[in-house]
Order: C-alpha cells, then sequence, then structure tokens
C-alpha cells in the first residue's frame, strides 16, 4: 500500500510575509511565546496565524537557534547567539550593535546616597524609620504589643495550673503502658 504525497505532511509552506513578521519580531524581543493551540486562528501577539509561529519556531529549534521550553500549554522560545547572528544575515542589513531585548546589558542607575530607596535611614514611608500605622485585623489602638503585654492570669493556655481545662500541675507524672519496651502495634505479653 502506497502512501499518498501530502507536502504537509514532512514541510509546510509559510507565507515570506508571515516569516519576517515573525522573525523581526523574534529578533527584537529575544523570546517569543506561543499557546499550545495549533488550530488558535491567530498568534495572541502578532497577526498571523498561530500554527505559523509554531512551525516556524519548530525549524529554528531543530536547527539549534532557539530553545524551547513548555510549561502550562505554553510554549517559550530564547534566542541563542547563533539564532541572532542566522536572524541579522536573514533579515538584512542590521548593525551588529542592535541587539535583542534579552540579550542586552540592564542599564545601572546612579545612586548617590548608596541606599536602595535613597535618602537617609527612616525617610521610607512605613519604614523601619517612620510612623508606625495604627489598628488592622485583631488589633486595636495598642498595635501589636497588646497580647505582649506580660503574662496572665492562669500561665500559659486557657486556664493556670489545676484549673479546669488548663495545664496540668507540676507534680503530673506521664505513664505508658508497656512500660517503655515497646510503641504503637506491639501488642502486650
Amino acid at each position: 500500500a502506497k502512501v499518498p504525497f501530502c507536502a504537509a505532511w514532512y514541510s509546510m509552506l509559510i507565507p515570506k510575509k508571515t516569516r519576517l513578521l515573525v522573525y523581526k519580531h523574534l529578533f527584537m524581543e529575544g523570546v517569543m511565546c506561543a499557546k499550545d493551540a495549533p488550530n488558535a486562528p491567530k498568534h495572541h501577539e502578532l497577526d498571523v496565524p498561530n500554527l505559523h509561529v509554531c512551525k516556524l519556531m519548530q525549524s529554528l529549534a531543530s536547527r539549534g537557534l532557539v530553545n524551547k521550553q513548555y510549561s502550562w500549554r505554553w510554549f517559550y522560545w530564547y534566542l541563542t547567539n547563533e539564532g541572532v547572528a542566522y536572524l541579522r544575515e536573514f533579515l538584512g542589513t542590521l548593525p551588529e550593535n542592535v541587539l535583542p531585548k534579552t540579550h542586552m546589558k540592564a542599564a545601572a542607575r546612579p545612586n548617590p546616597t548608596g541606599r536602595p530607596f535613597g535618602g537617609e535611614r527612616g525617610e521610607r514611608p512605613g519604614g523601619f524609620g517612620g510612623e508606625r500605622r495604627e489598628g488592622g485585623f485583631g488589633r486595636g489602638r495598642d498595635g501589636r504589643d497588646s497580647y505582649r503585654s506580660g503574662p496572665r492570669e492562669g500561665g500559659f493556655g486557657r486556664g493556670g495550673a489545676g484549673k479546669e481545662g488548663g495545664a496540668p500541675g507540676g507534680d503530673v507524672q506521664p505513664a505508658f503502658r508497656g512500660g517503655g519496651r515497646g510503641g504503637f502495634g506491639r501488642g502486650r505479653e
């Protein structure tokens, strides 16, 4: 039995306009993501079919030009250094100083004081030197110190030693069955 010839069986014809649009977006951003929905009519960022994006990225991944990651029904493709060189050549004359966003170094912002938020200590609102906020869930005007006011009558728990429902007194000696020989499920002799 001879299998009928079908061009879409092993390759897919994608218009050059679509290929250029996807490659330009990939070069500018450095990353491409697509939902794992091949029948989706459009890609979520580009005005091209989602299947075309997935197949173009699959082709680049097979040549080692992008790295593929899959998470929660989304594909993520990251451009490699070889991919940057390939797309630079494919898209035409792009200067060497033009890089994808993921390959650019973050510009350091000047901070003359050396402090993360600038200024002197205590100038942050609500910070260690700022004013304390009052109230909140379960707190009155005392703030959180109302429950730390010191020992209450009765000590720990819901009552004191010897009171009904409270912690036992200091002369209680717990006794366990088995005389210290075994644990749960060992049976009796």
